[in-house]
C-alpha cells in the first residue's frame, strides 16, 4: 500500500484507527497481522488479531519501525491488534527530552 501523510487507515480484526503522520514509501503495513484498509472499507466478519500480534496500541501514541523513521503513525482509536511493517513491529516514539533551564 501507498502511504502518504494524512491518510486515515483502520484495523481488519480490531477497532484499531491510525493516521499517516510521515512516510512516502510503498510498505506493508499490519495490524494483528492483517492488513489496514482504508476507513470505509468493510472488515472481514470474525476476524481475531493473530497470537503474538495481540498487544494492542494506545490512544494518541505514535509509532514507528524501530530504528527507522521511515513510517511514523498516529494511533485514533486504540484496539487489541499490535501494529507492523511486514514483520517489524512498530514501536511507541520516544518523548524529546526538554533542554535544562539552567
Amino acid at each position: 500500500m501507498r502511504l502518504k501523510p494524512g491518510l486515515r487507515l483502520r484495523s481488519q480484526v480490531c477497532s484499531t484507527e491510525v493516521i499517516i503522520v510521515r512516510g512516502s514509501t510503498d510498505v506493508d503495513l499490519t495490524c494483528g497481522g492483517k492488513p489496514l484498509v482504508g476507513v470505509t472499507e468493510a472488515a472481514e466478519p470474525g476476524s481475531a488479531p493473530a497470537p503474538g500480534l495481540d498487544a494492542g496500541s494506545q490512544l494518541g501514541k505514535r509509532y514507528v519501525v524501530e530504528g527507522s523513521g521511515a513510517v511514523e503513525v498516529l494511533c485514533t482509536k486504540p484496539g487489541e491488534g499490535s501494529l507492523a511493517v511486514g514483520d517489524a513491529p512498530l514501536v511507541l516514539k520516544d518523548a524529546k527530552p526538554l533542554p535544562s533551564s539552567d
